[in-house]
């Protein structure tokens, strides 16, 4: 007999079936609450409650766990690469040979991005952020790119999921070219998907760029451990706009919106912006520490805590392996590391940070491990989203092929006035 849950209200009690995932994750299933009861649950910031199932990615808090279809993201980046990895998402299994060949040639088929849209670049204001220039020109492709003709839904959905992971880096590095007042760089058949942004990134007239594996590697472990990440503030604005049926660009340009928040993709910046900080007081974190623990003092640590790990980040001991490797690869000194790891080491023996499951994320060593390559501050959460993309389109990709896909539509408490009648102007106090 399957497993349910009784509820009672008053004098009615009804059963809501338990839902059991494969890793013996439990919910309660109450699509049926308020057609029975007419009463809602209430759950502010959806902290407890699941709004699908899905066969993506498993997380376990607790315990520290991160997979993507099976597969724990450390395997992924030791081993993978991250167009590999985005194939596992989207597609759900590894790749064959074949496969992988013939997905990578369709990201270089499809890198190149319209001329006419170098005039959208061209009008955005020079200090206007690139998450925004990239939310806009991610939207505008709908406009470019329309539907496809004499293709089976199929075939045009495999072709606009590679045509916008492919443009989504080009039009990255673009903003940052036309930001400095460059000449935009093409993407060149003969490199791989994070050669590419690389070289799009920093190669010159002047001073042609030099691939470094090295840093190559660092790119793809970093997009890797980014790629996706359940049920998250972005993912879930992807899931909501695209449940209104909405073209998948819309949808990725709402996720892109939602990832820009200093919460969510933009504490990578926040924690270098944090560490500057400290560096400029003289580089003792002890004083922010004190700050962190006081809670009528507004500061707090970035890059600390996270709201489903209860533990270690297992993304942020990769970042953290790969910090020292790049810096050590680049014979660099970066005082910003020093800081942050003797902030880690204080932060984790302190009891309030235990007690309080404050552990370092991804972000606290990802902003230094950009620095080290080049990346400039302003740039962290857009390389963040283009990680990320290939878990927004496999979500919008798993909800669109699900035909019981419902309009997302939350409900609420109201706690405003009653029934109020309407006073005329002259009336008014």
């Amino acid at each position: 007999m399957s497993e349910v849950a009784k509820l009672t209200i008053g004098d009615q009690t009804i059963e809501l079936p338990v839902v059991i995932g494969t890793e013996g994750e439990k919910a309660i299933d109450i699509s049926v609450l308020r057609q029975k009861t007419g009463v809602i649950t209430l759950d502010p910031g959806f902290a407890n409650t699941g709004s699908c199932t899905s066969a993506i990615t498993f997380m376990d808090g607790e315990q520290g766990i991160l997979r993507y279809r099976g597969i724990p993201v450390q395997e992924l980046a030791e081993k993978s690469t991250f167009v590999e990895t985005a194939y596992l998402l989207i597609n759900g299994d590894l790749p064959t040979r074949n496969q992988l060949s013939r997905f990578s040639e369709l990201l270089n088929e499809h890198s190149l991005v319209h001329e006419d849209m170098h005039l959208f670049f061209n009008n955005f204001p020079r200090s206007a952020h690139p998450m925004g220039i990239l939310s806009s020109m991610v939207n505008a492709l709908r406009s470019f790119y329309p539907t496809l003709e004499g293709l089976t839904e199929k075939e045009e959905i495999n072709i606009t999921l590679t045509r916008l992971l492919s443009k989504v880096r080009t039009m990255a590095a673009m903003a940052y070219k036309m930001s400095r007042g460059h000449a935009v760089v093409y993407p060149r058949p003969n490199l791989s998907y994070c050669a590419n942004f690389l070289n799009m990134m920093f190669d010159s007239p002047v001073k042609p760029y030099k691939m470094d594996e090295d840093l190559l590697r660092a790119l793809n472990v970093f997009w890797i451990l980014h790629a996706d990440h359940e049920q998250n503030c972005s993912t879930a604005a992807v899931r909501l706009v695209g449940s209104a049926r909405v073209n998948l660009y819309a949808a990725i340009s709402a996720g892109i919106a939602a990832l820009w928040g200093p919460l969510h993709g933009g504490a990578n910046q926040k924690v270098i912006e944090m560490l500057e900080m400290i560096q400029e007081n003289g580089g003792d974190a002890t004083p922010f520490i004190k700050k962190a623990k006081d809670r009528n003092d507004p500061f707090r640590l970035m890059g600390f805590g996270h709201r489903v790990y209860k533990t270690y980040d297992p993304r942020a001991k990769i970042m953290k392996e790969m910090c020292d490797k790049v810096l050590r690869v680049l014979n660099l000194h970066d005082p910003l590391l020093d800081i942050a790891k003797k902030l880690e080491e204080v932060a984790v023996e302190d009891p309030y940070f235990k007690d309080h499951n404050l552990y370092p994320n991804v972000d606290f060593y990802s902003g230094i491990v950009l620095r080290a390559m080049g990346i400039p501050t302003n740039m962290f959460t857009v390389m963040f989203a283009i990680g990320r993309l290939p878990g927004w389109i496999a979500q919008w990709k798993e909800g669109a092929s699900d035909p019981n896909w419902k309009l997302y539509r939350p409900r609420q408490i109201y706690i405003g006035r009653t029934d109020s009648r309407f006073v005329p102007i002259d009336e008014r106090g």
